[in-house]
């Protein structure tokens, strides 16, 4: 068997501060959460899986409070969303209020075509006006 448009995508990433990142997931931008474990866990670390029941794709966040191997993002670790559409202040505001720091992009492509907001754990957020494809 090999990948195919339908299979399901898991975008795995470390965090320092669990609750702060699913707070930034959940009440910023609206993914619900999918899965959660607690350290017992195989690995023995903590997770929280965060998307849309529909979506197929999904952001699992891993506890890494000790930082054995902490989130090390550069400014073109993007997850890109295209909402195809005006962005709503609001939203921008909430992701912000959520523990999210508005910035300007490192490639000004997206400063035309959307927003870009850094996560908690200091990833990038690009919300496109754009469609894809």
């Amino acid at each position: 068997m090999q990948p195919h448009p339908s299979s399901h995508l898991r975008i795995a990433r470390p965090s320092r501060d669990l609750q702060q990142a699913e707070r930034f997931w959940t009440e910023g931008l609206g993914l619900q959460v999918l899965y959660r474990t607690g350290p017992e866990a195989e690995g023995g670390h903590a997770l929280v899986m965060l998307g849309w029941p529909e979506a197929a794709w999904h952001l699992e966040l891993v506890d890494d409070p000790q930082e054995h191997t902490p989130p090390s993002p550069t400014d073109e670790d993007l997850l890109v969303l295209y909402v195809g559409g005006p962005l709503d202040p609001h939203l921008i505001d909430r992701l912000v209020e959520a523990g999210g720091r508005r910035v300007a992009a490192r490639n000004p492509y997206w400063d035309r075509w959307g927003v870009t907001i850094v996560d908690p754990d200091g990833y990038r957020l690009v919300l496109s006006h754009r469609t894809w494809p």
